[in-house]
């Protein structure tokens, strides 16, 4: 429910931060009213503030709590769940402007930065002096370290290196209620008292409003293999990649693409070529510190990919094949949305063995609702980006009722409904199927401690039904 601004409010904020950083006009708030979340109805923030300090940030957050005005902090808005979409207008609190690298200490591995940092910029910089930071989604050339550290990012070399709570050591943080703390630790061990760190990574904005990140890094690996294996079908694909894991291989990256993901990107004439009758194919890569045991580890893994059925393989020799093979798979979903123009790609996540079962059952749904449906995504964790393809709104109830049908063959068979988008808006409804009454009231119990009020980015991850539930406990104990 929207709340007008008090009278003043406005002033108050161009106090904080100056008239240029007061968004109030109609137009130049259009881009804030929604994220990448496909068929997600926008909705406009009252105010965009723009801080330029964290000073400024937790000024403007105090001002919000003693106003009870709602907050929505906001990064790139590269989400794909309308996790950063005001949908009961407020202020959208925009941390573009904090952009800092503050620090890289390459002799204790971390770094400092500002939540505006982009996540391909501080990879370079801390790359140029030898250290190495692996998440990777696939909006790394534009999404914010703030909304990674929100959304728990991870990407391809989440298989081996993990997401992003693996590297945060420390948060600098603006509660809801305007106090401002430090979490955490600069060392990479440290287990005095709970572990809020990580407990705000994740969070999706609701717990409170991050001002500073303190960074683990690891040494840059001094060499990288990349190939693809080609399979006559996802049961053989399936099939490579537990032979490679069975060879003793952690790959760097392990992608699995399907049949109609393979024809889609085909069709976009991508640097690489796939043999015509591919039934799905994995991208295997490896890294290392000596090029002949990441080249051996490569070959290891190919070599189980053979022996479960694999087609082809190709070997990038060089840093240009390397590229090709990376610019064909970053293709994927712009080819998948060519097919009909418009598409839902969830992020969901089975066990690896239940993969072709998944994508088989997909496959089963969209026939079943007459929509066209493709898998790709991280095989080595199990971790499908599935896209359901369509042409119009008209279509938008048959979507709707095949999610509802996918979210629970994804539970039936051991998995989670989301891997990596976050829930958000979009998932809200099919949390409570996945957690249970005691877990969500938890949960809410926790969002309550942080913020009492309920101003920080309301409506989100939680059904309104339950938060509503628990916030009238709150008010009578």
């Amino acid at each position: 429910m929207r709340r007008p601004l008090p009278a003043g409010f406005l002033q108050r904020l161009e106090d904080i931060v100056g008239g240029a950083f007061v968004i109030a006009d109609a137009e130049r708030l259009l881009p804030y009213g929604a994220d990448e979340t496909p068929n997600l109805r926008p909705s406009l923030p009252d105010v965009v503030v723009r801080p330029g300090s964290a000073d400024e940030a937790a000024d403007v957050v105090r001002a919000c709590a003693e106003a009870k005005v709602f907050i929505t902090p906001r990064g790139a808005g590269t989400g794909k769940s309308g996790g950063c979409v005001p949908i009961h207008g407020g202020v959208v609190l925009a941390l573009d402007r904090l952009t800092r690298i503050v620090d890289i200490d390459q002799a204790d591995g971390t770094c400092n930065v500002e939540p505006g940092v982009i996540l391909e910029t501080l990879q370079q910089a801390v790359a140029d002096r030898g250290m190495f930071y692996p998440p990777d989604p696939a909006s790394l050339a534009s999404c914010t370290l703030g909304g990674n550290v929100a959304e728990n990012a991870g990407g391809p070399r989440a298989l081996k290196y993990g997401v992003t709570s693996s590297y945060v050591l420390g948060l600098d943080l603006v509660l809801p209620t305007g106090e401002r703390l430090r979490t955490g630790k600069r060392t990479t061990k440290g287990v005095a008292g709970y572990d809020l760190t990580s407990l705000v990574v994740g969070s999706e904005g609701t717990l409170a409003v991050v001002t500073g990140i303190t960074l683990k890094l690891l040494p840059s690996p001094r060499f990288v293999q990349t190939a693809l294996a080609v399979f006559p079908s996802s049961e053989a694909a399936v099939l490579g990649v537990n032979a490679i894991f069975g060879a003793g291989v952690l790959p760097r990256t392990l992608e699995y693409l399907d049949r109609a993901s393979i024809d889609a990107v085909r069709a976009m004439s991508p640097p690489y070529r796939f043999p015509a009758g591919a039934g799905a194919a994995l991208l295997v890569e490896t890294d290392g510190e000596s090029e002949a045991g990441t080249l051996e580890a490569l070959s290891r893994a190919l070599e189980a990919c053979a022996d479960a059925g694999a087609t082809d393989t190709l070997l990038a020799t060089d840093s240009k094949k390397q590229r090709e093979i990376w610019a064909t798979r970053r293709m994927l979903s712009e080819a998948t949305k060519r097919i009909k123009g418009r598409k839902v790609s969830e992020d969901i996540v089975v066990p690896r063995s239940k993969i072709p079962e998944m994508v088989a059952r997909t496959g089963a749904l969209g026939d079943k609702h007459d929509l066209l449906t493709c898998s790709f995504g991280h095989a080595g964790d199990g971790n499908l980006h599935t896209q359901i393809l369509f042409d119009s709104d008209e279509d938008l109830p048959r979507v709707d009722a095949l999610l509802d049908e996918l979210f629970r063959v994804v539970l039936e068979l051991g998995g989670t409904i989301t891997g990596e988008h976050g829930v958000g808006i979009s998932k809200k409804p099919w949390l409570p199927l996945e957690l249970s009454d005691e877990v969500i009231a938890l949960s809410l119990r926790l969002k309550h401690a942080f913020d009492p009020a309920g101003i920080l980015n309301p409506g989100k991850v939680f059904p309104e039904k339950l938060a509503l539930r628990a916030a009238k406990r709150d008010q009578t104990t």
